[in-house]
Order: structure tokens, then sequence, then C-alpha cells
């Protein structure tokens, strides 16, 4: 079923960094249209509020991972330092010419907060790890070694953890989620040989053997979180993330959804409201440059194209 109207003009009423994605995604506008929204992302509204917080040494907030002088002892964390700047920059659509000389920079000035390592060779967290290679194909940096680092990690249930080098042999729905992300977005941009190819789809499967849901072991809940929606995302699993990465896996891999993804696509459409929108469940507490979405309990724009986005694609893929 079409979007409403009003729902439509409801969701297109947004800051550009959404409106460009509705525009394509949902109202099926010609591309010059969505593409000149696009631009506007550099220019207007989120994209050129958090561009105007950069940092001469082209960091965010003096840090990597965490803002500079971060000593732990705030609710949450932190949401404004370089990795979590970049990657809202790119999920917004903004055109990595307004970035132009970021990547060397960050080269030359930005380490790891773990064992000061360099920016483009990543670390050991696989999620930090997902996040990096992702930005650094966008910015046009050198990060094939980040992608060669998840086929040589990936753990023998076909998925990821970043608690491995904490001794966890076992894969997380939430590190897996961000390591397929990473890896899809570097075999969208960038040239890619079979393993990484392989890597990400044992990944999928991983995912896919447990519906998106529940336990392999028992057939049990996974954890509240799973039907639980919040945006931003961040670095949290939920069957509304899961099911907007698997309908862009499909699309790139030109197939159909998987008909394990039913139970998922059950759980959002159940939390669809009678108005065809979404609520805001809870964010992840934390320093916030803005802003970008509404407080729980109210209606979210970003939830209802997410949401909407992603049952169009199922309803429209699948036979009646």
């Amino acid at each position: 079923m079409p979007p409403a109207p009003e729902l439509l003009t409801w969701l297109l009423d947004a800051d550009p960094a959404l409106r460009w994605q509705v525009e394509r995604d949902l109202v099926g506008a010609p591309e010059d249209v969505w593409q000149a929204t696009r631009a506007r992302v550099a220019t207007e509204g989120f994209g050129a509020r958090l561009l105007a917080q950069q940092d001469p040494d082209g960091q965010w907030a003096g840090g990597a991972f965490f803002p500079a002088g971060f000593q732990g002892d705030e609710e949450g964390q932190p949401w404004t330092a370089t990795t979590w700047s970049l990657s809202s920059l790119r999920d917004w659509g903004l055109d990595a010419a307004a970035l132009a000389g970021t990547a060397e920079k960050i080269a030359a000035n930005s380490r790891w907060e773990y064992e000061d390592l360099p920016y483009w060779d990543g670390e050991v967290d696989c999620c930090i790890n997902s996040w990096t290679l992702a930005n650094g194909v966008w910015l046009g940096a050198d990060v094939s070694g980040i992608a060669q680092w998840f086929v040589d990690h990936r753990l023998p249930d076909g998925g990821w953890n970043c608690e491995w080098v904490e001794g966890s042999t076992r894969s997380s729905f939430h590190s897996t989620l961000n390591s397929l992300k990473g890896l899809l977005y570097y075999e969208t941009d960038a040239r890619t040989g079979a393993d990484v190819r392989a890597a990400r789809r044992a990944g999928e499967e991983y995912l896919l053997e447990r519906r998106l849901l529940r336990r392999l072991s028992t057939g049990e809940p996974v954890g509240p979180w799973a039907t639980h929606f919040g945006y931003p995302f961040r670095w949290g699993f939920s069957a509304l993330n899961a099911l907007d990465y698997f309908r862009a896996a499909a699309l790139h891999d030109g197939v159909g959804p998987d008909p394990r993804l039913a139970d998922a696509v059950a759980v959002v459409r159940a939390a669809r409201r009678p108005d065809g929108t979404w609520l805001q469940e809870g964010r992840h507490p934390g320093r916030v440059w803005f802003e970008i979405d509404v407080p729980p309990g109210e209606p979210s724009r970003w939830l209802t194209f997410y949401g909407t986005r992603v049952l169009d694609w199922w309803d429209g893929a699948r036979p009646a």
C-alpha cells in the first residue's frame, strides 16, 4: 500500500538530509529533483550545522571516537567526535567533495584512543572499524586493510563481536550488523574481492538463521532491544535497523527478500500506528551537537521513513 498523501507531505516537511531520501525512495521523484535537494545538505540544516563544527585539523571535538578530554564521567557515550560526525554526514548523503582534504587531515592529525593507532588503519573494535571502513571509502582514503581485517577476524559462527579481544568466541547481533553495513558500503563503492563478499554473506547468514530476533540455541527472543525502535540508530541492533540493511544488500545483489526476514517484518508492521507513523521509543543517551529527531513518545519522521521504505520493499518484492 503506497503511503497516504498526508503522510508524504509530513515526511517531505523535513531537513534536506531526510527530504531527499523521501523524494527518491518513497515519492519516486525524478533524479534531478532529489539530487537538487541532496545538494542542499552541505549548505542547509543538519549537514551545514555539523560541517560548521569541524576542527581546523580535520577532526570533530578534538578526538577520533571520543571528544578530547572525555573522562567517562557523563551519562552515555558522547556522539560528537570524528567517527560519529563523519558517519552522520555520510548517512545524510553529503557529497564527499564538501569535505575535500579531510581524509588527509585526519590521517595526519587523528589517532585512535586505543593504543594511539593511526586513524585510517582502524583499531580492534569491529563496530569502530565498520564505520571507519565506510567513511574511508566515502572520503577516498585507503581502507583496504580494514576490509581484510573483517575477513581475518570473522568468528566461527559467521559473524563478529567487538568483545573478541576479551576472548568472546560467539558473534553479537549488534557487532555483526554494524560490520555488515561497513562491508556493504565497501562493496558498493570499491573494488571488492571474493573473500570480502564471502565474509559479508556469512555474516548475513548468522542473522538470518536467527530470524533477526531469536537465539539459535533456544529460539527465545534475543533481547528487548531487537524490537525497540529509536533514532538515530547509533550502534544498536533493532529489527528495523537490520531490515533496512537487508533491503540495501538485496538491491545491491539483485535478489529478492529472504523469506527468513518475515518475522522481523511483522514486528515492524505491528509498530506502525494507524496514521502510518512510527513513534520514537527512546534514544541512546549522550552528548550531541544538536538533536535531529523528536523526543520519545512522539511520531518520528526518520523512523517513519525507514519503516515505510522497508515495508514498501518487502510488499513490492514479494508475491501477494
